[in-house]
């Protein structure tokens, strides 16, 4: 095992630094050092840093040219031991843990800094409370035996080093970025808005379509004002509960072609328009902020910019530089490989062992090569779907597997029942709360998706965002249900990540995006054929290191492209 030393944020640009013994006790004495960046860069025999933050720390590193192979990150593992101990919600920082040590007031955690250009921190948010080396040595004591108490110690402890792992890989990929080329976003803004007029109002093609849609009405609609485009159905005869293009469609009135046309053009103007290009793209990259374990099941997310919506059509300003390639791989049916996996039911772990299309090889076995069917009913597995067709689909699915069926329904039970629900590795869903206490708690809602196998507002394949805890019995065990797959990928792809940051260390190549199950790597043409092998190898060793020796493989569709949007 490679040395491991402790590291803190001393007075100016210096640190406090000691090594460690294998139990977390200091291995010597504690040095200071003038120049934190110098005091890294000149040890690099130590394999683990063991420090407050990775956002806090990394990114001056980075931008010295210092880059570490591992870390422990103290209020990463804080927050991820807080939810195991059934106490999410409560404050993760260092100052906050070392205050629960000592049984005093614990501090508010300060407000995550906001990416949004020009924005300000207030003069009364809660500030980062200074924490000495000795006290970070303390509460990195006392998580390591936490982590010897939790249900499953060596898979905690491999929860824990995988978020971060992940904390290193964010801050890489923020430091480079996603390749973009202004020139062609403005082309594709003038393609499909038109002129810009002065002022700041709706772009040419955007005025047409509004009155396009008055037109039909026969009087001024503002389609950008739902109230106003109910109202005005209302007045033709037409009831409508929203403006949801699902709902929408379903009505026969001239209003609605132009109107479903001006909603998907004024999402695009206002989320990636020439606003959003002056404010995020730089030096020809787009950096959002991504923020690992950015929701409840352990999801990322960004903190502004959008950067995990970018439409189809904008991509085509995402471009390689010159000589270089992108690399995007997207794992193909995750979700069901995983539940494969942490259900062992041997019948869907022969399925999930091919290959090839998961769904196309169920459909053989279970589903008289109903591919559809299939799908449907595994996906309504996963989200709890329970009325119609996805309840017929779903006795045939428990049918031929049984495990796996029995392991999403115990779950759902566990939500209803209000007891603690935990992912593969321990990563655990919070207990039933309130509405108000969501969000007192920071837990982001669930909201209603079009792609939902039964249309309940559960979610659709890559759409669904967890961190939905409810009091009612009946959402919370759907979210539960699907908690513990989401949330086991989850942990898969912090692995997957990990192995490929490992394994392209020697090239010039860099990860840039990443989202659920979609990884790009930005990297010279003649690196690229590597790159392809280096995240197929990745992916199976993640599924052996996360979920032990299983038949389950997990392939990844790969395309090498000069432009993301030809990836798809």
């Amino acid at each position: 095992m490679g040395e491991r030393w402790a590291l803190a944020v001393a007075e100016g640009d210096g640190a406090r630094l000691v090594p460690l013994r294998p139990d977390g006790m200091p291995g010597g004495p504690v040095l200071t050092a003038p120049d934190l960046v110098e005091a890294v860069r000149s040890r690099p025999e130590v394999e683990r840093w063991v420090w407050r933050s990775t956002a806090e720390i990394y990114p001056r590193l980075l931008a010295a040219g210092v880059r570490v192979e591992r870390c422990y990150d103290i209020e990463s593992a804080e927050q991820l031991l807080l939810g195991h101990e059934g106490r999410f919600g409560e404050p993760r920082s260092a100052a906050a843990a070392l205050a629960r040590l000592h049984d005093r007031p614990v501090p508010p955690d300060p407000p995550q800094r906001s990416a949004e250009p020009g924005a300000q921190s207030s003069l009364f948010e809660p500030q980062r409370v200074p924490v000495p080396l000795e006290s970070l040595l303390e509460v990195y004591g006392a998580q390591l035996r936490r982590h010897d108490a939790a249900e499953h110690p060596g898979r905690m402890r491999l929860l824990t080093a995988a978020e971060s792992a992940g904390a290193l890989v964010a801050a890489e990929m923020n430091r480079a970025g996603l390749p973009w080329r202004a020139d062609v976003h403005r082309e594709v803004l003038r393609e499909l808005l038109g002129e810009r007029y002065a002022g700041g109002g709706e772009p040419r093609r955007l005025a047409e379509l509004a009155d396009e849609v008055s037109a039909a009405f026969g009087r001024r609609v503002r389609p950008d004002l739902p109230a106003d485009v109910v109202k005005a159905f209302a007045g033709a005869g037409v009831k409508v509960r929203s403006t949801r293009r699902w709902e929408l469609e379903e009505i026969d009135h001239p209003a609605v072609p132009p109107l479903i046309q001006y909603k998907k053009l004024y999402r695009i103007w206002v989320a990636h328009g020439w606003s959003w290009l002056q404010d995020w793209v730089r030096d020809g990259r787009f950096r959002p902020e991504f923020l690992p374990g950015g929701t409840v099941s352990g999801r990322w997310t960004t903190h502004g910019g959008g950067g995990l919506q970018i439409p189809k059509v904008i991509r085509r300003a995402v471009v390689a530089d010159e000589g270089w390639r992108l690399v995007v791989a997207d794992a193909d049916q995750m979700e069901p490989r995983v539940l494969a996996a942490i259900s062992r039911d041997p019948g869907l772990m022969e399925v999930a062992g091919d290959g090839g299309d998961l769904y196309s090889t169920l459909s053989d076995r279970a589903f008289s090569g109903d591919r559809e069917h299939a799908k449907l009913a595994l996906l309504g597995a996963v989200y709890g779907q329970t009325s119609g067709d996805g309840l017929k689909n779903l006795a045939a699915l428990r049918r031929r597997f049984p495990a796996a069926v029995a392991y999403v329904d115990d779950a759902a039970r566990a939500g209803e029942e209000g007891r603690l629900v935990r992912t593969w590795l321990g990563r655990t869903s919070p207990r039933a709360v309130s509405a108000g206490e969501d969000e007192e708690a920071g837990i982001p809602q669930e909201g209603p998706s079009p792609e939902a196998p039964d249309g309940s507002g559960g979610a659709g394949p890559g759409e669904f965002t967890p961190g939905y805890a409810s009091s009612d019995k009946r959402a919370r065990g759907r979210f539960t249900r699907n908690f513990v797959v989401q949330g086991s990928a989850a942990d898969w792809a912090l692995l997957l990540l990990a192995a490929l940051r490992r394994a392209t260390a020697g090239m010039r190549a860099e990860l840039v995006f990443f989202q659920h199950d979609e990884v790009i790597v930005h990297c010279p043409a003649e690196e690229a054929e590597a790159v392809v092998t280096a995240i197929r190898e990745a992916g199976e060793l993640a599924g052996r290191i996360t979920f032990g020796e299983t038949p389950v493989r997990f392939p990844f569709t790969t395309a090498v492209v000069e432009c993301y949007a030809d990836a798809k």
